[in-house]
């Protein structure tokens, strides 16, 4: 009887009806594309404001005198480091220590070691990092600006800088260190110090400086100084 009766219409009955549904069936499947649309716009725009909100605290630099972006240091580097540490002792620091590879690494190897971040994300993605290797005991990280720390107590310091804080660190670590003191620089070696050990190639490239070399030239130049007169 549907069928008969939808047959038995005028061609001009059907036409108008056909009309009135077809709006009616586009609005609805437009919408569901819209709001599928606005779904997928909000969860990828979601995704991406989450991964920015977890990643820029670390690869944005803190404020700092000189500007010192967090730069992971390559396994090699790491190598290298530890190849200038062979036959040291004593304490260690890990100057601008990042998210703590170093410091850790060293502390594998037996050394008390310390790492100064400014990045108090990184400090504490640090800290977590040397309780899942086991070596919590062996190390320290502290936040806080290396120009407002002694190193005056280590015998072993290890720089990942920039140029720009180069020349003024050289001038605080020889102020500061005892004579038995290697320092370690990565990627940039100090501008006025000769390196007694080079490994490395480009931008793996490691310097070890012995404080010693420098003090005895201090000492040399006091001695030939001229006695005054009684």
């Amino acid at each position: 009887a549907v069928r008969e009766s939808a047959l038995c219409q005028p061609p001009g009955a059907m036409s108008e009806a056909v009309a009135k549904e077809s709006p009616e069936q586009d609005g609805e499947g437009g919408s569901r594309r819209s709001s599928w649309g606005l779904l997928v716009t909000a969860g990828v725009g979601g995704t991406l404001v989450a991964l920015y909100a977890v990643v820029t605290p670390f690869v944005t630099p803190a404020l700092r005198k000189v500007c010192l972006p967090f730069v992971p240091a390559t396994a090699t580097q790491i190598r290298n480091v530890l190849k200038m540490l062979e036959n040291r002792s004593g304490p260690l620091v890990d100057i601008g220590s990042g998210d703590g590879r170093i410091v850790i690494a060293a502390a594998k190897k037996g050394f008390k070691a310390v790492g100064y971040e400014l990045n108090p994300w990184l400090v504490w993605y640090s800290r977590y990092r040397a309780w899942r290797d086991g070596v919590h005991q062996n190390t320290k990280f502290y936040i806080s600006d290396l120009w407002k720390v002694s190193f005056s107590h280590y015998r072993n310091v290890v720089v990942f800088g920039v140029p720009q804080m180069m020349p003024q660190l050289e001038k605080k670590l020889e102020e500061e260190l005892e004579c038995n003191a290697r320092i370690i620089a990565c990627r940039f070696p100090f501008p006025c110090w000769i390196p007694d050990h080079t490994t490395g190639d480009g931008i793996d490239t490691v310097w070890a400086y012995d404080l010693k070399h420098y003090r005895r030239y201090e000492t040399k130049s006091l001695e030939i100084t001229p006695e005054t007169e009684s």
